[in-house]
C-alpha cells in the first residue's frame, strides 16, 4: 500500500498493460501513466505487428492506440493516462489540437502529451482554455518550463503537467536532476496551477533523488518501480545526497514568470531531437503503402 509519508505521485512509464497489472500488484497503488510513441513501439503486440510484416495501416494505429489508452485507464480508474500527440518539426497547430480533442474522448482521464515547442505551447495555451488536461513533454530548460506556466495561466492545479527529461540531459554530461530542483524552486513563486512530472528515469538514485527534492510526480519504467516495491518502497528525506559523477551543474536562472509565453527561449536541441525520435517510431509501425 501507499506509504503514508509519500507525497509524490508515482507514475509507470510505459506502454504495456500487463507490466501495469504487475506494478500495481507489487507497489500496492499506482497514481498514473505515461505513455509515447516510443513506447508504444516497444509493446509486445505492436512489436509482433512489425517482425510480422504485418504494420499497421494509418488508421488502424489510432485504433490500437485508442484501446490501449482505454484498457490502462479501466486499470488506473482514479489515476490519469497521458496520450500523446504526433508531432514532428512540421506539425501544425490545428493538427495538434484535432489529434488531442480526439483524444480527449478516449478516456475521462487523459493528459493530452504535447510537445514544448512554440506550436505545442500555442496548442496547450487553447486547449487548457477549453478546460482540457495537458503534459508538456520534452522539456531541458528553466525557460521551457517558465513559457508553459505563462501559457497555461488560469488552468486548475492538476491540469497541467510539465515533463523535464532528466535522464536526456545526463546523456550529455549535465546533470538533469538540479533542473528539477531549478523549476520546483522557480515553480515556488507561483500559484502551483503546473505540477513537476519527473521524467526520463535512468536509475533508482534519479528515482529516490526526485522524491528527496519534492517533485509531484515521477514517471519511471517498469524495472525501477519493481525495484523500489523490492526495497521495501523506501522514501528519502531532503538530506538525501545525489552527487552524479562527471555531471555539470545546471545553474539557476531568476525568470520571471509573469511575462508571455512567446518572451521566453522555447527552442531547445533536445526537444527537437526528441519529437525526431518519437515521430519515426511512430511511423515505424505504419505501412505507409497501405
Amino acid at each position: 500500500m501507499r506509504p503514508e509519508s509519500l507525497k509524490t505521485r508515482i507514475f509507470l512509464d510505459g506502454a504495456d498493460p500487463e507490466e501495469t497489472r504487475q506494478v500495481i500488484k507489487a507497489l500496492g497503488f499506482l497514481d498514473g501513466q505515461t505513455t509515447n510513441p516510443s513506447l508504444l513501439a516497444k509493446n509486445p503486440e505492436a512489436q509482433a505487428h512489425k517482425t510480422q510484416g504485418n504494420k499497421f495501416s494509418a488508421t488502424a494505429i489510432y485504433q490500437f492506440y485508442k484501446e490501449l489508452c482505454q484498457e490502462l485507464s479501466g486499470l488506473l480508474p482514479e489515476g490519469s493516462v497521458s496520450i500523446e500527440v504526433y508531432a514532428d518539426e512540421t506539425t501544425p497547430v490545428p493538427a495538434m489540437l484535432e489529434q488531442a480533442r480526439e483524444f480527449d474522448t478516449w478516456i475521462p482521464n487523459a493528459h493530452i502529451k504535447l510537445p514544448t515547442t512554440t506550436a505545442g505551447l500555442e496548442a496547450a495555451n487553447v486547449l487548457t482554455g477549453e478546460g482540457r488536461r495537458v503534459n508538456m513533454t520534452l522539456v531541458f530548460s528553466q525557460a521551457q518550463a517558465a513559457a508553459v506556466y505563462a501559457a497555461t495561466k488560469g488552468a486548475a492545479r492538476g491540469a497541467v503537467f510539465l515533463s523535464p527529461f532528466i535522464g536526456r540531459l545526463d546523456d550529455r554530461g549535465e546533470n538533469g536532476m538540479e533542473l528539477i530542483k531549478n523549476i520546483l524552486r522557480m515553480y515556488g513563486a507561483g500559484d502551483a496551477h503546473v505540477e513537476v512530472l519527473t521524467a526520463s528515469v535512468r536509475s533508482m538514485e534519479h528515482f529516490l533523488c526526485a522524491l528527496a527534492v519534492g517533485s509531484d510526480i515521477i514517471t519511471a519504467p517498469y524495472k525501477i518501480l519493481m525495484d523500489w516495491a523490492e526495497a521495501g518502497l523506501p522514501i528519502p528525506g531532503p538530506a538525501y545526497v545525489y552527487e552524479p559523477a562527471g555531471l555539470a551543474p545546471i545553474p539557476f536562472e531568476p525568470l520571471n514568470l509573469d511575462a508571455h509565453w512567446q518572451d521566453y527561449r522555447i527552442a531547445h536541441p533536445l526537444t527537437d531531437a526528441g519529437m525526431a525520435k518519437f515521430s519515426a517510431d511512430w511511423n515505424s509501425l505504419i505501412d505507409m503503402d497501405a
